[in-house]
């Protein structure tokens, strides 16, 4: 590869990794900002709160009640006895547990859908680990949700000593996903230097067909 080639891919690897920059920037305030936007559309008390979106559209409550049902199922598993309200969660002799906006982990999962979508991946690749990535976030948050009940229950005394669990709850879930993206940015590397690779041989011999056209008497 001479000193052309070698600008030329610098200048395709620059301008690729600002538009992933970018794309991943633009994406994430879309994800992370229009999910605080209809979370006001969706709560009476919001700035923005509109009825008929909340009655028919409410995708927030819907994400609660799914974190709900099977941490309270996972804390009855136990022995514990739970009962639970669309934002509330009652540890008969534990705790009392309030799933806010906040303890739905869309901040996290925005990151994900944003940094996926940016990164120059095929479409199938990219909606595998979408999904692959938005299930592993909803699973480990409600073992977030039935980890705090248990914990509360088994130890009365410590329940207020345990205020950092969001901060604790979102360290953790990034190093999973830091993982999961590196494993997959690895994965998709490799399967791009391959195609490269294969296409160079086809360009080169073309280019030597070229050089030496069949002479026409």
């Amino acid at each position: 590869m001479d000193e052309i080639q070698i600008r030329t891919a610098k200048k395709q690897g620059d301008k690729k990794a600002i538009k992933f920059v970018v794309a991943l920037f633009v994406l994430y305030i879309f994800f992370s900002q229009g999910n605080i936007f209809m979370n006001s559309v969706m709560t009476p008390t919001g700035r923005f709160y509109n009825p008929n979106i909340a009655d028919h559209f409410d995708y927030i409550q819907g994400l609660k009640t799914a974190l709900i049902k099977p941490a309270v199922w996972i804390i009855k598993l136990f022995g514990f006895y739970a009962i639970h309200n669309e934002m509330d969660v009652m540890v008969v002799n534990g705790p009392y547990l309030r799933i806010n906006y906040s303890c739905l982990g869309l901040g996290v999962m925005s990151f994900l859908a944003a940094f996926v979508l940016a990164f120059p991946a095929s479409w199938k690749s990219t909606f595998k680990m979408l999904i692959i990535g938005l299930i592993s976030i909803y699973l480990l948050n409600i073992a977030r949700i039935a980890g705090l009940g248990l914990l509360f229950g088994f130890f009365q005394s410590q329940r207020n000593y345990f205020e950092y669990h969001h901060e604790i709850f979102n360290v953790l879930v990034y190093i999973v996903i830091f993982i999961m993206l590196y494993i997959w940015i690895r994965r998709n590397t490799r399967v791009n230097n391959e195609v490269e690779k294969n296409v160079k041989p086809e360009t080169k011999q073309g280019e030597t067909i070229n050089e030496n056209p069949t002479a026409i008497s």
